[in-house]
């Protein structure tokens, strides 16, 4: 090899490795979308065709291609291909995404921790390869080396995520500690936990609202709903001048509500649904109820729990541990909490919450019954706590509403926009599209890429979704292929003249067709927004 050749294989060695670093982010970008959870992860790759991307087939081709006779031979070629990756990397650096990477403390050890590895692996197989053939042939080792991190860098990932596992765990528990010590100082601070298969932040949300017309409040901001979200709310935020804090709690397997409980230690409870969610980790409707009522569990024997007994597996689940007050939609047995005199119009809702022959009179900005039923709990633990009516009345007449959660807005052409994108699911859909056959000022059009995590409930429950868009729409926009077929078939059980089915790849087609199509006084339903973990 000559001096050309040392310049070309440096030149694949700089494109490997700034591909490599942007693989690396891409690859942990997937790992934080997956909680950490090597098996998650692992399933994410087996199902989303990751392995075979056009980028690491590419990857993989430039590796063969940099060992054959051909390249050996002319660094013309070698150049060739450094440029190709050089032309991908920057590619997959410039593309946007629905939810970017986090660059947490974590994500910081993972990423320098495999970059490390690599590069004792490029020094190593460089000092090798200066040894047999000088420098060109150190430089081409190197590069060797790279585009094989490079085409395999989600191996790399998963083995280091698990090599710093007992870091990580160490750590976990020395800010646990230290988030238990700073609420042990604070007796007398209220602590509410809230849980549900759906409906639990935007409930947050308006129990916020309310509670802090009388108290100082602190709530768990945007989905710190995990031990360690929760953790770094209490470390970051908490004030000794906190009075309550509210604390969302998230769960994707049995025992993750009973962690979060171990640490906050909460005296009040609100479990806003039991259903079909995330039943990819949970497998049955069981286990979700018993992890759900592990907050009931928690609760002192003089503590409160507020349940939704609008779900089936929260009105047939006993509590005796402590105080259960239930709540639903309607009137019914057992009902300590229910809303009568519902009316809907485009400026919102007015109702009436009715416990006894106390009758408190409403008026929000919010639509749809679930936001009602949310309201309800809310109120229900605000007037446990002794906030006086008029500020309730007046709180929740100030709610806004809860961004990509049944979002109502119009638009400067004329469109009245109802944006349900956060996180879609059997109950929550069905309500949505309620709400958007009750309007009747134009076509009504729904945008949905359909609901996930329901394992092997998936089809039949997007089937669903598409029977009831049949009934509900008159537009019917179907994104992307992961759960076209199902949703389509539901549709074409249902499906009159009058509704009008398109499928589109992307959201961006779904917009561009929307925007062809749509007319002043038209009502657009936005139903869930897929992560970028999905196609």
């Amino acid at each position: 090899m000559n001096t050309q050749d040392l310049v070309a294989y440096c030149l694949l060695f700089a494109a490997a490795a700034f591909d490599l670093c942007v693989m690396l982010r891409w690859d942990l970008q997937m790992l934080q979308q997956n909680s950490y959870f090597n098996s998650r992860y692992n399933h994410w790759l087996k199902t989303s065709g990751e392995t075979t991307t056009v980028k690491r087939v590419l990857a993989l081709a430039v590796l063969l291609g940099a060992v054959t006779t051909m390249a050996a031979q002319s660094w013309m070629v070698v150049t060739l291909l450094a440029l190709v990756l050089l032309v991908q990397g920057v590619m997959l650096l410039r593309k946007k995404y629905k939810k970017p990477l986090v660059f947490t403390r974590r994500v910081s050890r993972n990423y320098f921790t495999s970059l490390a590895i690599v590069l004792l692996l490029v020094a190593f197989a460089a000092w090798k390869g200066h040894d047999t053939g000088g420098w060109p042939m150190a430089a081409r080792a190197a590069a060797l080396v790279t585009l094989v991190a490079l085409a395999f860098s989600p191996l790399l990932t998963l083995m280091v995520n698990w090599l710093l596992k007992p870091v990580e765990r160490h750590i976990a528990q020395g800010y646990t500690r230290d988030a238990m010590q700073r609420l042990a100082q604070m007796p007398n601070l209220k602590v509410v936990g809230i849980t549900g298969s759906y409906g639990k932040t935007s409930t947050k949300h308006y129990l916020n609202r309310i509670l802090s017309e009388h108290f100082s409040v602190l709530m768990t901001p945007g989905s710190f709903n995990t031990p360690m979200g929760v953790v770094r709310t209490i470390r970051e935020m908490m004030q000794p001048y906190n009075e309550v804090f509210i604390c969302e709690m998230g769960a994707k397997n049995v025992g993750d509500i009973r962690e979060i409980c171990d640490i906050v230690h909460p005296h009040y409870g609100i479990i806003t649904a039991v259903g079909p969610q995330h039943l990819e980790s949970f497998k049955t409707i069981e286990n979700v109820q018993r992890t759900k009522f592990e907050l009931a569990d928690a609760l002192p024997a003089d503590g409160l729990v507020v349940l939704n007994n609008d779900f089936e597996y929260i009105a047939n689940r006993q509590v005796d541990n402590v105080k259960a007050v239930r709540y639903a939609v309607k009137a019914g047995d057992a009902i300590d909490y229910w809303a009568e005199d519902v009316k809907y119009s485009s400026r919102g809702t007015s109702f009436t919450v009715v416990r006894g022959d106390q009758r408190l009179e409403l008026t929000t900005r919010l639509v749809g019954e679930c936001n009602i039923s949310n309201l309800i709990a809310a109120v229900a633990i605000a007037r446990e706590l002794g906030v006086p009516d008029e500020k309730i009345r007046y709180a929740v007449s100030r709610i806004e509403q809860v961004e990509h959660r049944l979002n109502m807005k119009r638009t400067a052409g004329g469109l009245v926009i109802i944006d349900d994108a956060y996180n879609s699911n059997p109950n929550g859909s069905r309500m949505a599209l309620d709400v958007l056959a009750s309007m009747n000022t134009g076509k009504r059009i729904v945008i949905t890429p359909g609901m996930i995590e329901l394992g092997d409930k998936q089809v039949y429950y997007n089937e669903q979704l598409g029977e009831h868009i049949a009934e509900c729409c008159d537009v019917a926009i179907i994104v992307g292929q992961y759960n076209r077929e199902a949703i389509v078939t539901g549709i074409e059980r249902r499906r009159t003249d009058k509704l009008e089915l398109h499928t589109v790849d992307t959201f961006a087609q779904a917009q561009q067709l929307m925007t062809s199509m749509a007319k002043a006084g038209d009502i657009v339903l936005y139903e869930n927004d897929l992560p970028d973990t999905f196609k």
